[in-house]
């Protein structure tokens, strides 16, 4: 059991953690949420010992282990499954010994010890977790100094999973890992033997792979039973009987404050009045737990409508190389309302989607074909370092607002979430999360009829993503997300790209069909046949399936269609009923010109007709699209 008992800790002055007690049963998986800044990275380094508590303590038992992903990310000329294997300390000890070793009981004792941890699948546990995290068998045979940083991430968070200590402490495992990855390491920690500390903002894998979630706020802990959403429905219930208790509190205090103002001067009431003012005295405040505001995130909508599609692809071949192309045969369809979720594992080729959209990389062969009005909004956490670290919010929106007041440009900035005194903290003091909302502000300024968002919840605290994903659906253009966030997916698109074999095709499922397809393609199974299926069914490849995917959408595109043109009829319609009601809502008119009310009377019966009409059809179309 790991135990926090009064603990206290200060950074720069500042009272992070107040006296805070928990304490963690052995094998359970927490969750650790907060607002960003309250100090959940802070939590797990003086678990670990990094920093020293000012007050209190943190231990547990001395037999477990305690492990955590590496700060350094693994380089040099090793193989990325040679790193992982390392990682289990013990093993690679007695491995060593075992070479040199010449006393037949040590040697007895190490080939045992090796036989009780099981050392001989070491290889192929180590081989899947990497698979798992998106490395192949040709792959894992690599140095680790090929890869970028973010690639040795997540080899530094597979040697901490192979570790399998005691206590596995994370830290935004998934800010490294595309949806795929996230997806295999929600199904590997619901299924961890041991205990687990995780500080994570995707609510997905917080509500599918802990049982309990560990609540920063107001410098103290809290821990509550279950994933995420059920810790938000009991604290949603918590506030709300406190606010009850409360009332019935600030009842009872102006209740004995009326009465001792009416008889604290008599004599024969006077003892009642003091017993009163004691009770008044000892009367503790209840304090509503109410959350902190979280300023909203605005994107503003484009100021000309453009026509469908806004972009197209026709036969189109994109590399950056020519003669190799990473992506073709792409043939796909922009609309202005789409709202897409690119899928695919890292290294497939959705940046590269993601900069063919945008006009930055020209097909090699094949036609983009994007309206001369289009403009494209972009955001990606690598642009966090390209901010200018001397500059201000105020400087770098100020700079957007050329011709526009002091005033005018103040104000803009308290509306994306920058009062008066961040307004003026230069950017290399911000954080991560004010960062991402400086650059969210900046990409979206001036109403792009596209967004393109690649991972924009990574330094977003759970709540922060919520008020994006409003954000997000309040938008009126269109949105290509790439995400490793399921919950930001799941609540903000309606369409799904797979990018993957060297194409982008249609996606004909949802998440959840995606990620079993995943999970089986992972683990070497294949789905299993239901009883419906015929032994001597053909056999459909996987590149058919899609192609069959898309010609079910082009069938359904021109009941779409219409469904629009029928909506627009309808909204016509009603405008005119609307101007006939006006008219007839004038009393005066009855006398003047009856037969002018006689005329608008039949007239709106009429356009009421039609509109009931047309309801009938779009049900009928409605039906036939869901069917």
């Amino acid at each position: 059991m790991l135990h926090i008992n009064n603990l206290t800790f200060r950074i720069d002055g500042r009272l992070l953690i107040d006296d805070a007690n928990i304490a963690i049963p052995s094998g359970h998986k927490v969750g650790i949420v907060g607002r960003n800044g309250t100090g959940k990275t802070t939590l797990l380094k003086l678990i670990t010992g990094e920093l020293a508590v000012d007050d209190g303590s943190i231990s547990w038992p001395k037999t477990q282990r305690i492990g955590h992903v590496a700060q350094e990310v693994p380089s040099g000329q090793t193989s990325l499954i040679d790193i992982v294997l390392e990682a289990d300390l013990e093993r690679h000890a007695l491995l060593e010994e075992a070479e040199t070793a010449t006393e037949p009981n040590r040697i007895s004792e190490i080939q045992l010890r090796l036989q009780d941890i099981d050392a001989h699948t070491a290889p192929a546990r180590a081989a899947t977790i990497l698979s798992g995290l998106g490395f192949d068998e040709e792959a894992q045979q690599r140095f680790a100094s090929e890869y970028s940083g973010g690639w040795r991430m997540r080899v530094a968070l597979a040697a901490a999973l192979f570790a399998a200590p005691d206590i596995l402490l994370l830290d935004e495992p998934s800010n490294y890992l595309d949806l795929e990855g996230t997806l295999w390491l929600e199904n590997f920690l619901r299924n961890y033997p041991h205990t687990v500390l995780m500080v994570s903002h995707n609510r997905e894998l917080l509500n599918n792979s802990v049982t309990h979630i560990l609540h920063l706020s107001k410098m103290k802990l809290s821990l509550y039973t279950g994933g995420y959403d059920q810790f938000e429905d009991t604290r949603r219930e918590q506030q709300r009987l406190e606010l009850k208790m409360m009332k019935k509190q600030d009842d009872a205090r102006r209740h004995l404050e009326s009465f001792v103002d009416r008889f604290r001067a008599k004599a024969s009431k006077a003892k009642q009045a003091q017993s009163r003012l004691k009770v008044l005295a000892k009367m503790q405040p209840i304090a509503a737990q109410m959350d902190e505001r979280v300023a909203p995130f605005l994107f503003p909508s484009p100021n000309t409508k453009l026509g469908n599609p806004i972009i197209r692809l026709d036969e189109v071949a994109v590399g950056y190389e020519e003669g190799k192309p990473i992506l073709r045969n792409l043939n796909l369809n922009l609309d202005t309302d789409d709202r897409i979720g690119l899928l695919g594992a890292n290294g497939n080729g959705k940046s590269t989607m993601a900069k063919l959209l945008m006009g930055q990389l020209s097909p090699q062969s094949g036609h983009r074909r994007c309206s001369k009005k289009c403009t494209i909004g972009y955001f990606a956490q690598h642009q966090l370092d390209e901010l200018k670290p001397e500059q201000s919010p105020y400087d770098h929106i100020a700079a957007l607002m050329p011709d526009h007041t002091e005033a005018q440009k103040r104000a803009k900035c308290a509306a994306i979430g920058f009062g008066p005194q961040k307004a003026d903290t230069k950017a290399a003091l911000l954080s991560g999360g004010e960062k991402a909302r400086l650059l969210f502000a900046m990409a979206s300024f001036h109403g792009p009829h596209i967004l393109i968002l690649d991972e924009p919840t990574n330094h977003l605290d759970v709540d922060s993503c919520e008020a994006l994903i409003h954000a997000i659906n309040d938008y009126e253009g269109a949105v290509i997300i790439i995400s490793h966030d399921r919950h930001l997916l799941e609540a903000s698109v309606d369409r799904l790209w797979l990018v993957n074999e060297g194409t982008t095709v249609p996606y004909d499922g949802d998440l959840d069909s995606y990620r079993t397809e995943l999970l089986q393609s992972r683990s070497g199974k294949t789905p299993k046949k239901t009883s419906t299926d015929e032994d001597n069914s053909p056999k459909i490849s996987r590149k058919e399936e899609r192609r069959l995917a898309a010609e079910k959408r082009a069938l359904l595109a021109p009941l779409r269609k219409e469904l629009k043109v029928i909506e627009k009829k309808i909204a016509n319609l009603n405008e005119d009923m609307a101007k006939v009601d006006a008219q007839l809502e004038d009393v005066t008119l009855y006398e003047k010109d009856p037969d002018l009310v006689k005329e608008l009377a039949m007239e709106r019966g009429l356009t009421q007709r039609d509109i009931e009409e047309l309801e009938e059809e779009w049900l009928e179309i409605t039906a036939r699209l869901e069917a």
